[in-house]
């Protein structure tokens, strides 16, 4: 009875709590679908329409904001789950190859401000046409993030933006545009704790430290590239400085060493820091002996110099953390010291140091290197297999251009797997070492000038199908290439080598090719074959290509250079070439090509046109001044072309060299000839390369070529006087105008040149006497010869109608006289018969020379020529004398 009363009421208690329960979960559960059903608010909904707007969005991105009622659900935006309130908008642009998407353009609308909770606003990477950063975006007063990257900004920076107290992140970067007189608004920011202003122009921004150093809750701050103002930072107080900051980016300024006392107080907690490309001197301060956390430093690219062991010490407090130590592009001296303290060591970074003795072999026992740089510097002894005993890890390695030789036996097997090796300018050779070859996960591999010779392996392309960048330039490789369309070559670089054949097909991917200074014999017709829409660079010069140029040059629209120089190549120059916006170096010189010259003129980027030595003709096509304004070299010597110089050609602002030589050009020298303004001020030439006729001999000119300013127009039919106004070109190095037929007398102010290295007059019809008192006497008389009517020094030594008595008073007429009389005693029966004999004695010996070297060949008939004017013109001075008696 007591068991089924206490039953009964069991019963009864467990219905009572089933029911409870029951209830609750119905209340629970009511409150989430409540919660899950909660909408954006109608007021924010239709703000964002209005923003929505102001916006140009030609990918329909925001397609959603339209077919949802719901606006939490539209893309970027994000509401609070409780109120409904918008609290994010991220409607940042993400590049997606596979879709068809473009960034938002247009406006910022003021309709932002009806969203009193957003705490998220990302603008980053679209593209608002250079509008300013709207004031009002300092009113939504709620934000914590702020990001506005790379979206094309201008103006200046809205003070207004100091009034977001709450903001913890604010960036800024890339708007190459925006300016600022000053950045004290951000000592406002008292909750800031990422900022990052990369690419901004700074510069004006003088007080940049002391607004920084308030900003006492900053754990990373982004600044490269800002053009910072060199400050003195000794002088700074650091009362109230973060202490916080981990992450320090001041890479790409100009930045002096005093930036080290500014970091040594700072902060302690540094992680991170990157004062790489600044002007940093000296060495590793003391002050970073405390940074016990740092992790990761870069001082790369600086002009630190100190004996590296003593910097390193300096670093022994982060010996348990330290990761990366990049010392690179620096001036450090010394033999290079133990890291084995630094026992987490991945990335080590030394080359282009003046770094000497052995590298020990210790460094084999750093089993968590992964990346070892100490090309470029001086390091002697041998590398053995016991510098890489424990290098397990080890994906990249750059040994090139030292002083130490390589030993590592053929059957070696490395404990690595490199994705990145750089050995060039050490002796590896004759054949590609076995420990090479067994690096199959290989991406980038650099063997230049390693005294390579034979052919290359036969599974070569295959072991190394995964490679980007292939350079094997300056060896003694032959053989012929075979089809690489399969393969994912980006950049190849095989030039100064021994290779033959026909030109194979390359990878869709490729960027830039190198193949000059080989055998590749064929036309180019695979060129059509091969869909590389990325292509950059073509270089097949000094080859044995031949044939007609394709017409397909319109599916290489990225193409930035083009040199097919010294081949075989004949026809017209195809007119898709014409297509090619984007080039800025265009040579075909050294070939058979003929007839016009196709328009180039849509080609607006072109800094270097060098079509010399071909069969060109017509008449120098007048858009080459009106269009091509950026010209630095033109090159059309030796060729065919007529008719006068185009005055457009005076537009050339910046041109270096002017090679008009060995054409059939007629008329006179243009008047507008001192407009070439850049041949009276300096402009970076030195990425180019270009033969040049110096004083009657062709030579190279590459890193020089920054001073170099010429003009040769030797070797045609210009008539006329020369124009005044080429002597107010006074930076000019190089003037070539002989074998003409310019007439009248030299300018007076022609010694304005003063900079003139190199000048040639001869074989024209000038007259009058060659200013004095300038360095124009300091040319060899053969510059001046074959002009009857000019004279005085360095020609002859007086001009007729001379008088007799000089400036001291003293009779020296007679006494020339009979030194002219003494001179001509040269000319005599003899010194012809002698001139024969030498002349045909010699003629077999030097013929041979002369048929294999074109320089030699030049020079010596350039010899023979200034010969004959120098008897030609002694002679009719004797002549005149004669009848003067």
């Amino acid at each position: 009875m007591f068991y089924s009363i206490m039953s009964g009421r069991s019963v009864h208690s467990v219905l009572v709590g089933l029911v409870c329960l029951a209830l609750a979960s119905a209340i629970c559960c009511s409150s989430v679908g409540s919660s899950n059903n909660i909408m954006c608010l109608e007021s924010e909904r239709h703000a964002l329409l209005q923003f929505k707007q102001g916006l140009v969005d030609e990918s329909n991105a925001l397609a959603s904001w339209k077919s949802e009622k719901d606006c939490c659900k539209w893309r970027g935006i994000a509401c609070n789950n409780q109120t409904g309130h918008v609290i994010t908008l991220d409607l940042s642009y993400s590049y997606d190859a596979n879709l068809d998407s473009t960034e938002l353009r247009g406006e910022i609308s003021h309709s932002l401000l009806e969203l009193p909770y957003l705490n998220y606003l990302d603008l980053s990477y679209n593209d608002f046409g250079g509008m300013i950063i709207p004031k009002f975006i300092g009113s939504v007063s709620q934000l914590k993030e702020l990001k506005l990257a790379d979206a094309n900004f201008s103006g200046p920076v809205p003070p207004q933006l100091g009034n977001l107290s709450n903001l913890h992140t604010l960036d800024l970067s890339r708007n190459t545009f925006v300016s600022f007189e000053n950045i004290e608004w951000l000592s406002h920011l008292s909750s800031l704790r990422y900022l990052n202003m990369s690419h901004l122009d700074l510069f004006e921004a003088v007080n940049w430290p002391q607004s920084l150093s308030k900003l006492t809750s900053l754990t990373e701050l982004r600044l490269s590239w800002c053009n910072l103002p060199d400050v003195n930072l000794r002088s700074l107080s650091f009362i109230n400085s973060s202490t916080s900051l981990q992450l320090l980016d001041l890479s790409r300024n100009s930045l002096n060493s005093s930036i080290f006392y500014w970091i040594a107080n700072v902060s302690s907690n540094f992680v991170h820091i990157d004062l790489s490309s600044n002007q940093l001197e000296g060495g590793i301060p003391k002050g970073f002996q405390n940074l016990y956390s740092l992790e990761l430093l870069y001082l790369g690219a600086n002009k630190l110099s100190e004996n590296i062991e003593d910097s390193v010490k300096t670093l022994s407090c982060a010996e348990n953390t330290l990761d990366t130590l990049d010392l690179g592009f620096n001036q450090f001296w010394g033999s290079l010291p133990d890291f084995t303290r630094f026992s987490n060591l991945r990335e080590l970074i030394l080359l282009r140091n003046q770094l000497n003795g052995s590298v020990p072999e210790s460094v084999g026992q750093l089993s968590s290197l992964e990346h070892l740089y100490l090309s470029w510097n001086s390091f002697t002894g041998v590398i053995t297999e016991s510098h890489f005993l424990n290098l397990s890890r080890l994906q990249a390695l750059l040994l090139s251009s030292n002083c130490f030789s390589i030993n590592l036996s053929s059957d070696w097997n490395p404990p690595f797997q490199l994705t990145y090796l750089h050995m060039s300018f050490h002796k590896l050779g004759p054949a590609i070492p076995k420990w090479i070859l067994r690096q199959t996960n290989l991406r980038v591999l650099f063997l230049s000038n390693a005294s390579l010779s034979g052919s290359l392996p036969n599974k070569f392309w295959d072991l190394f199908s995964g490679l980007d960048y292939l350079d094997l330039s300056m060896n003694q490789i032959h053989g012929k290439l075979p089809n690489l369309s399969s393969t994912s070559l980006g950049h190849v670089n095989l030039s100064s080598n021994l290779f033959s054949g026909a030109l194979p097909t390359f990878s869709p991917m490729l960027i830039r090719l190198y193949l000059s200074n080989n055998s590749f014999s064929g036309p180019l017709s695979s060129l059509c074959a091969m869909q590389a829409p990325n292509l950059e660079y073509l270089d097949l010069s000094k080859n044995l290509l031949s044939g007609e140029l394709p017409n397909c040059w319109m599916q290489f629209q990225e193409l930035e250079m083009l040199n097919l120089g010294k081949n075989k190549l004949s026809g017209k120059i195809p007119s898709s070439l014409g297509n090619l916006q984007g080039i800025a170096i265009l040579r075909l010189h050294d070939n058979n090509f003929s007839g016009e010259l196709p328009s180039l003129e849509n080609c607006t980027r072109l800094l270097m046109v060098d079509l010399g030595n071909n069969n060109l003709s017509g008449k120098i096509p007048p858009w080459i001044g009106q269009n091509l304004t950026n010209l630095v070299i033109l090159g059309l010597r030796s060729n065919e072309f007529n008719g006068i110089i185009p005055f457009s050609l005076c537009s050339l602002a910046a041109i270096h060299v002017l090679d008009l030589s060995h054409n059939n050009i007629s008329g006179g020298l243009p008047h507008c000839f001192n407009n070439i303004t850049s041949l009276a001020n300096d402009t970076t030439a030195s990425d180019f390369i270009v033969e040049l006729v110096w004083k009657g001999i062709e030579i190279e000119f590459g890193e020089n070529l920054d001073s170099m300013r010429s003009i040769d127009i030797s070797s045609n039919y210009l008539i006329g006087e020369i124009p005044p106004s080429i002597a107010s070109m006074t930076e000019l190095i190089s003037l070539n105008l002989s074998t003409n037929k310019l007439t009248g007398k030299l300018p007076e102010d022609f010694g304005n040149m003063k900079m003139l290295e190199s000048l040639d007059l001869s074989r024209n019809r000038i007259s009058g006497r060659i200013p004095s008192g300038t360095q124009l006497q300091g040319f060899n008389a053969s510059q001046y010869m074959g002009n009857l009517g000019l004279c005085g020094p360095p020609l002859t030594q007086s001009c007729p109608g001379d008088g007799t008595v000089q400036d001291d008073g003293i009779a020296r007429g007679t006494e020339i006289h009979n030194k002219e009389q003494v001179d001509d005693g040269l000319i005599s029966l003899g010194f012809f018969i002698s001139a024969l004999l030498g002349f045909v004695t010699g003629f077999w010996i030097v013929c041979f020379s002369l048929l294999l070297k074109t320089s030699w060949r030049y020079a010596y008939f350039r010899f023979l020529d200034n010969a004959k004017d120098w008897i030609y013109v002694k002679s009719k001075a004797k002549v005149r004398r004669t009848l003067q008696r």
